[in-house]
C-alpha cells in the first residue's frame, strides 16, 4: 500500500498564515486507531483529520477528528478544511454545490461557493441546545468576576461539543483581557466541556463580532479560530436576540491577540447554523508512518 498523502492546511484565513492550521491524512483506511491517535499526537496540531471513504451512500466522504490526546466527534475548522482536502486532493466532486460530511457527530452539510482562491466552503453546525445560563458556577465567577460584561448572561451550550460563553461589553475589553487559564481549565473539567468562548460586538466595517476562544478542556490555552465554538456562539444569539441585527448572521474576527487575522461567516437560516471561511494549502507531501 502506497504510503497516504498528508496536508497542512490553514483554515478561516483570506491568506496564508493568517488562520488555524489543521493536519489532514488521505488515504488513511488502512490505519488502525491507535495508529491515527499516536500521528495526531506527534504533529501536535489542534486537530488532525483523517478522510475516509464513506460507509454510507448518504454521504461524500467519512471524517475522523483527532487532537493530540483522544478522538472527538466534531469540529468546525477541521470539517472545512477536510472538504477543502476532499475537494482538491481526494476526487470528490459537489452536487449543486454542496458535500455531506459522515462523522461521529452525524452527517453534516457543507457548502462550496465560488472557486479558486475565492473559494468559500460552509459546514452547518451539529444543532445546539442552551443548557444553562448565568453566572452561579464558582469557577465562571472566578474567572469573569469583576469585568465588564455584555447585554447577555453568560451561558453553557452544547452542540457537537460543549462550551461556556460570556458576551464582553466591549471590543476592547476582551481584546486586553489576561484571562486566568487555571481557572478555566478547571471549569471546563468540573463541567465536561472544551472551556470559555468569549464574544464582543464590534463597530467596525470589517466585521460585527470579535472571539476569543479558550480551550483549556483539551489543553490548550488559546485558539486563534474556532469553527464550532462560533457555531454555538451564533445559535446563542439568535435564541437570545431572534430579531437582533445579528439574528440572520454576521463577520467575526478572531486570532489577532495570537498574531493570526482569522475571518468567519455565519450565517443563521431558521434553526440551521452555518460556520464558513476560506481555506488554504500550505503543505502537500506523504507520510512514512506505522499503520498498524
Amino acid at each position: 500500500m502506497p504510503d497516504p498523502r498528508y496536508l497542512q492546511l490553514d483554515v478561516f484565513a483570506d491568506r496564508i498564515g493568517g488562520g488555524n492550521p489543521l493536519g489532514v491524512v488521505l488515504d488513511a483506511h488502512g490505519w488502525s486507531d491507535a495508529a491515527m491517535q499516536a500521528f495526531a499526537g506527534w504533529t501536535n496540531l489542534v486537530e488532525t483529520t483523517f478522510l475516509l471513504p464513506p460507509t454510507t451512500p448518504k454521504a461524500s466522504y467519512r471524517l475522523r477528528i483527532f487532537t493530540p490526546t483522544r478522538e472527538i466527534p466534531f469540529a468546525g475548522h477541521p470539517s472545512l478544511g477536510s472538504a477543502h482536502a476532499a475537494l482538491d486532493f481526494g476526487g470528490v466532486v459537489p452536487n449543486d454545490g454542496l458535500m455531506v460530511q459522515e462523522c461521529a457527530a452525524g452527517l453534516l452539510p457543507i457548502r462550496v461557493e465560488g472557486e479558486g482562491p475565492l473559494r468559500r466552503l460552509f459546514v452547518q453546525a451539529p444543532p445546539a441546545r442552551v443548557l444553562h445560563t448565568g453566572i452561579d458556577d464558582p469557577h465562571l465567577r472566578s474567572v469573569l468576576g469583576g469585568l465588564a460584561l455584555g447585554a447577555m448572561p453568560p451561558a453553557f451550550v452544547e452542540g457537537g461539543r460543549r462550551w461556556w460563553m460570556a458576551e464582553f461589553a466591549s471590543e476592547s475589553g476582551l481584546r486586553d483581557w489576561h484571562p486566568d487559564h487555571a481557572t478555566i481549565a478547571a471549569l471546563a473539567k468540573s463541567t465536561d466541556s472544551l472551556g470559555l468562548c468569549a464574544f464582543a460586538r464590534s463597530r467596525s466595517s470589517e466585521y460585527e463580532l470579535v472571539v476569543r476562544a479558550f480551550p483549556a478542556g483539551v489543553g490548550i490555552v488559546e485558539d486563534p479560530a474556532s469553527g464550532a465554538a462560533n457555531g454555538l456562539i451564533a445559535a446563542y444569539i439568535a435564541w437570545q436576540e431572534p430579531d437582533g441585527r445579528l439574528a440572520r448572521g454576521y463577520r467575526v474576527s478572531q486570532g489577532r491577540e495570537m498574531g493570526r487575522d482569522a475571518r468567519i461567516r455565519i450565517r443563521i437560516e431558521g434553526d440551521a447554523v452555518w460556520v464558513g471561511g476560506r481555506t488554504q494549502t500550505v503543505v502537500v507531501g506523504t507520510t512514512h508512518w506505522n499503520a498498524d
